[in-house]
C-alpha cells in the first residue's frame, strides 16, 4: 500500500511538470509573433468558416508560430485558445490585414472584431452617369458580375420604376467596401442613397415653386446647378436665378445642357450653332427644365434647390478670374456689359448676344 501511494504520487508530480511545461509551451506560443513572408499581408475568412477551417488555413500558409512540444500542431494550440477565450465561435468572415509583431491572440481579436480591409471607391458630384458606370467596370476591387445587357436594364435590376432613367440617380460619395462586394451591390448601395436623400429633403420641402411638382424636377434643377458651379456659396443663387426665369416664362439657357444633349458630338467647344441646333436638352430653344437630370447631384446642389437665396438677378456670367465665381445682373442690359467685360475683354464688337 506505501509503495502505491509512493507511485501514485509521483504520477501525480510528473502530471504536474508535465502540465507545467504544456502551460508553460502554450504562454510561449502566444508570446511569439506570426509569420508574414513577402506580400503574405492579408488573410481571407470564407463564408461559413469554422475556428478549425481557420486554423487550418493559417497553418497551410504558415503563419502561426512554431511549437515547442513534440507531435503538437500549431493550429492545434491555436484552436485551443479560441475556446479558452471563448473566441472560436465570434469569428467573423472578410478578409484581414496581419501586421508584423501580431501574435496568435491579436488574430483571434481581429478575426472576431469584423474590422475587415476596406476598398475605396468615389463617385464625384457634376460627373455622368457613364462615369459613374466606367469608374465601376474599371475598380479593381469590386467583383464583375453585371453584363451589357444587364446595364442596360440596371435601373429595373435596381427597384427603380420602370422607365427611370439612370442620369442623376446615384448619389456622389467616397464608398469603403469590404472584398467581395460586386458591382451590383455598388451600384443600388448609391442608387439607395440618393433615394432616401432626395425623399427626405423633399418631404421637408414647404414648396415656393410651382416649377418644382415633384422631387425628380428638383433632381433635374440641382443637376444644372451642379454643372454651373462649384462655388458653394452661389449655388443658392444660381438656383433661384433659374427659379425665377421659370416664374417669368424665360428660356433657362444654359449651356450644360446644351452639351449634354449634343453626346459625343461635343468637343470642348460649344458654338452659335449648337446653341441654335434644337435637343430635348436645349433649353435655348425649349422652355421648362430638361427631360432628365445632366449630372450626378450633390447634397449642396439639392439643398440650395430647395432652399435658394433671395435674389433679383436674372442672369450670371463666368467671371473668368480663375475661382470658378460668376457676375450676377438683374436685366440683359446689365448682363449685356458684364459679358464683355468679362468673357470678351471688353470688346463690344465681339458680342453676338443680339444676332
Amino acid at each position: 500500500m506505501k509503495r502505491f501511494f509512493i507511485v501514485l504520487v509521483m504520477l501525480v508530480a510528473l502530471a504536474g511538470v508535465a502540465g507545467a511545461y504544456g502551460y508553460q509551451q502554450y504562454q510561449s506560443f502566444l508570446s511569439k509573433p506570426v509569420h508574414l513572408v513577402g506580400e503574405n499581408n492579408t488573410f481571407n475568412i470564407e463564408s461559413g468558416s469554422n475556428i478549425r477551417k481557420v486554423a487550418r488555413q493559417l497553418a497551410a500558409q504558415n503563419v502561426l508560430p512554431a511549437t515547442n512540444i513534440p507531435y503538437v500542431k500549431p493550429e492545434w494550440l491555436f484552436i485551443a485558445h479560441a475556446r479558452v477565450t471563448e473566441q472560436a465561435s465570434k469569428i467573423k468572415a472578410g478578409e484581414y490585414a496581419l501586421e508584423q509583431g501580431m501574435g496568435a491572440d491579436d488574430l483571434l481579436k481581429r478575426f472576431t472584431s469584423g474590422k475587415t480591409i476596406q476598398y475605396q471607391i468615389g463617385f464625384i458630384e457634376g460627373r455622368s452617369y457613364k462615369d459613374i458606370i466606367h469608374s465601376v467596370k474599371s475598380h479593381p476591387h469590386l467583383v464583375q458580375t453585371l453584363t451589357e445587357a444587364d446595364y442596360e436594364q440596371l435601373m429595373e435590376k435596381l427597384g427603380a420604376p420602370e422607365g427611370t432613367h439612370p442620369e442623376g440617380w446615384f448619389f456622389p460619395d467616397t464608398y469603403n467596401f469590404p472584398k467581395g462586394t460586386t458591382d451590383l451591390d455598388m451600384l443600388q448601395r448609391s442608387y439607395d442613397t440618393m433615394v432616401k436623400t432626395l425623399a427626405a429633403m423633399w418631404d421637408k420641402y414647404e414648396g415656393g415653386s410651382p416649377y418644382l411638382k415633384t422631387s425628380y424636377d428638383a433632381l433635374i434643377l440641382a443637376s444644372i446647378v451642379e454643372k454651373e458651379t462649384g462655388v458653394p456659396d452661389e449655388r443658392p443663387l444660381i438656383a433661384q436665378v433659374f427659379l425665377s426665369r421659370l416664374e417669368k416664362g424665360m428660356l433657362l439657357q444654359t449651356d450644360p445642357t446644351v452639351i449634354y444633349g449634343m453626346g459625343e458630338r461635343y468637343d470642348g467647344n460649344i458654338r452659335k450653332k449648337d446653341l441654335r441646333t434644337d435637343t430635348p436638352y436645349n433649353t435655348y430653344t425649349r422652355k421648362g427644365l430638361p427631360p432628365t437630370p445632366i449630372a450626378t447631384v450633390g447634397k449642396a446642389a439639392l439643398d440650395a434647390v430647395f432652399n435658394p437665396q433671395e435674389t433679383t438677378a436674372l442672369y450670371f456670367v463666368a467671371t473668368g478670374l480663375g475661382d470658378g465665381r460668376h457676375f450676377f445682373s438683374d436685366n440683359y442690359k446689365q448682363h449685356r456689359k458684364a459679358v464683355i467685360k468679362y468673357q470678351l475683354n471688353g470688346k463690344k464688337s465681339r458680342y453676338q448676344g443680339d444676332k
